[in-house]
Order: structure tokens, then C-alpha cells, then sequence
């Protein structure tokens, strides 16, 4: 009987303190209820940077190779210096070419020699024929022998060209005015047509190529299918490896006709002017564009969560029930997820969304969203 006197005794002593402590939790909990921040969603219209590795190249970019075999023995020119188109840059040991051009001379004319005493020969006959002292077919016969020896001729002419050609192909020129890159034979090298001599580039402009997915190919294709500007085509940064901007905009010009296999991606072609000769050919860089993207909302991340690679708000009726929902982000924007998933005047839980739960009812606190997204656009300009 003592033991169950002081049993009563212990749980009225203790009935006081659960009592406030109820008391505090119910006050914290209405509180937390009365003090958690939402927002109103507005679509809007912003430009979402978008940046592609990119990769530079010279609108010409030749390998120069010999097309005889022979001994370099003069070089023009030194390696990234800038050369004229039809500028000689090689010449090989031509002796041997130049003899040959000689023999052939010597074979031409001697080739037309003998089509010469052919013609004699032809008309001595036809008068002999018309005054009837021999037979036609003599004069049959050398008429053949004149046709032979014109083809003789023709055939010595054209080892005459063959010849002249092959000369002049001991002397190496440029195919166009650019830049000479590093020159590996040195004088007293033999080298054969297939031998790299060096290489030239025109980089008076360049070709960028960055690759994008299909997805975003795709919208680009149907935008202009469908006769939409895209202004952004026409004005494309180039970011460089020090990250500074090239101060020069692109226009893109064209695609590629295939999707890579592996990646799944295709390359758009941008060209640049480069009237400084600051790009080279194969450097690196970024490619950089404004992408318009009209009537979207921009979701705060902080008041998003996930599970399981979906991204979730909380939505807030007019009764102040939190519902939760999930929606598909289009871009992510400066700590903003970008998505058009959401009507105009939904409201969302702004701040705090760790502490809320599905079915629960709040008091809102709205927060000015309009500042939010002006705030936004002062970062943009700065």
C-alpha cells in the first residue's frame, strides 16, 4: 500500500511539468505555422546563359607535301611566319628534273622533224598520184606514216609538259596566304610525297565548332523550320582558356550532317572574324550564348527538395493546406530553377520547406516575389 501512496504521489509531482512542457510545444509549433515565408509564382522572361566547349579552327588549314621525291635544298621561310599565296616556301635538289625537261625538249624536236620529212614526203607523192606515175596505194601508205609521225609529236609534247610539271614541282609554294607552322625537314632531307613539310592556316577568320544534344538540336531545328528569329545565333561569345571574352561575336552558319554515335551530340559551326590574329589554329575555348526563354518562373532552389532525382515544391491553396508536388526544371539560373510547369499566382512555400509536410496547415508569410526576381536582374547587369 506505501509503495503504490508514493507512486500517486511521484506522478502528481510530475503531472505540472508535462503540462508546460505540452504547453511550449503547441506555442512553438503555432508559431512555426504562423512564421513560414511563401512566395507567389509570376512567369517571366529572362536569358539563361548556356556555355559548350569549343573547339577553333582556321577557315584553311592545308598540309604541304611535296609531289616528287627529292633532297631539300633551299628553305624560304621560317616557321609561323606569315606567307603570301604562290610565295615559295621549298625547293629540292632539281637536277634530275632539269635534265629531263632537257631530254624531252631535245625529243620534241626531233619529233617534229620527222612529222615534217613525213609531210614532205606526203604531198611528193600526191602530186606523182594525180599525174598517175605510181599507185594510190602508195600514197595510202604514206599518209599513214605523216599521221604516225604527228602523234609522235603530240605524245613527245605531252612528256615535254610531264616533264616542266615535275621541274616545277622541285619548287614548293604556298596554296594561299596564311601561317607557316613548325617545319620538320631541314636542308639535306630527302623527302617523298608523302613526307609533311609543314602545314598553312588562314586565319584572317576561324571556324568554331561546339556540339550540343539532340534535344536541344531539336529546338533549335523546329524554331527555324517554323520562320522564328533566334537572335542569338548571330551574337555568340567566344570565352577563352584565360577566361576572358573574345572581343568579337559569332554568327553560327551551319550544322553537321551526323550525330555522333557514341555521344549522341552534333556540331554547330560558328565563324569568327579574327583581324588580330589572336586565335590560332586549334586552340580551345568556349562558346557562350544568350538563350531567350519567355513566359517561365523561376523556382527559388532553396524552396525545392528531392527524392529519388525528382525535384519537389510545396504548394499553398488559399486555405493555407500545404500540398506537395513535383515539377520537371528546364534549367538551373543563379541558385533558380527554371520551369514553365507552374500557372500564374500559384503560391509555394518559400523558406523552411524542412519544416512543413504534406497536408499541413499554415499561416503564410508572402514574401515580394517581384523583388526577388528584380534583385535577380541587377545581379545580371552588374
Amino acid at each position: 500500500m506505501k509503495n503504490a501512496y508514493y507512486y500517486k504521489l511521484a506522478v502528481l509531482a510530475l503531472l505540472p511539468c508535462a503540462v508546460c512542457s505540452c504547453s511550449k510545444s503547441h506555442h512553438a509549433s503555432t508559431q512555426l505555422k504562423d512564421s513560414i515565408p511563401t512566395i507567389t509564382l509570376e512567369p517571366t522572361t529572362i536569358e539563361v546563359p548556356r556555355t559548350y566547349v569549343a573547339d577553333v579552327q582556321a577557315v584553311q588549314f592545308v598540309e604541304v607535301k611535296s609531289k616528287v621525291e627529292g633532297f631539300v635544298e633551299e628553305i624560304y621561310v621560317d616557321e609561323g611566319e606569315l606567307v603570301k599565296k604562290g610565295q615559295p616556301l621549298f625547293r629540292l635538289n632539281s637536277a634530275e628534273y632539269s635534265q629531263n625537261v632537257r631530254e624531252a625538249e631535245a625529243n620534241l624536236k626531233q619529233a617534229e622533224a620527222e612529222y615534217q620529212m613525213a609531210k614532205y614526203e606526203a604531198e611528193r607523192i600526191q602530186r606523182m598520184v594525180e599525174k598517175d606515175i605510181i599507185a594510190k596505194i602508195r600514197l595510202d601508205q604514206v599518209n599513214t606514216a605523216k599521221e604516225v609521225a604527228r602523234m609522235k609529236v603530240q605524245q613527245a609534247r605531252a612528256q615535254l609538259q610531264r616533264s616542266e610539271t615535275n621541274y616545277s614541282y622541285t619548287t614548293i609554294t604556298s596554296p594561299f596566304s596564311g601561317y607557316i607552322d613548325r617545319i620538320p625537314y631541314k636542308v639535306g632531307s630527302l623527302v617523298t610525297p608523302q613526307s609533311l613539310m609543314t602545314t598553312v592556316s588562314d586565319v584572317s577568320e576561324v571556324f568554331v565548332y561546339y556540339k550540343v544534344n539532340e534535344s536541344e538540336y531539336l529546338q533549335y531545328k523546329r524554331a527555324q523550320l517554323q520562320g522564328e528569329t533566334q537572335p542569338e545565333m548571330d551574337n555568340i561569345e567566344l570565352i577563352l582558356s584565360d577566361e576572358s571574352v573574345y572581343p568579337y561575336r559569332g554568327k553560327m552558319e551551319t550544322v553537321e550532317g551526323d550525330f555522333e554515335r557514341g555521344t549522341g551530340s552534333i556540331a554547330f559551326r560558328v565563324r569568327f572574324p579574327n583581324p588580330d590574329n589572336l586565335l590560332k589554329h586549334g586552340v580551345t575555348g568556349k562558346i557562350r550564348m544568350m538563350t531567350r526563354m519567355d513566359n517561365v518562373c523561376l523556382i527559388p532552389q532553396k524552396s525545392t527538395f528531392e527524392i529519388q532525382d525528382f525535384t519537389y515544391i510545396y504548394l499553398v491553396d488559399s486555405a493555407g493546406i500545404v500540398k506537395v508536388r513535383s515539377f520537371a526544371p528546364l534549367e538551373r539560373y543563379k541558385g533558380f530553377y527554371v520551369s514553365q510547369d507552374f500557372a500564374p499566382h500559384e503560391t509555394i512555400v518559400y523558406e523552411g520547406v524542412q519544416m512543413v509536410k504534406d497536408g499541413m496547415s499554415i499561416k503564410p508569410k508572402p514574401t515580394d516575389y517581384a523583388r526577388i526576381l528584380e534583385e535577380l536582374k541587377k545581379s545580371d547587369e552588374l
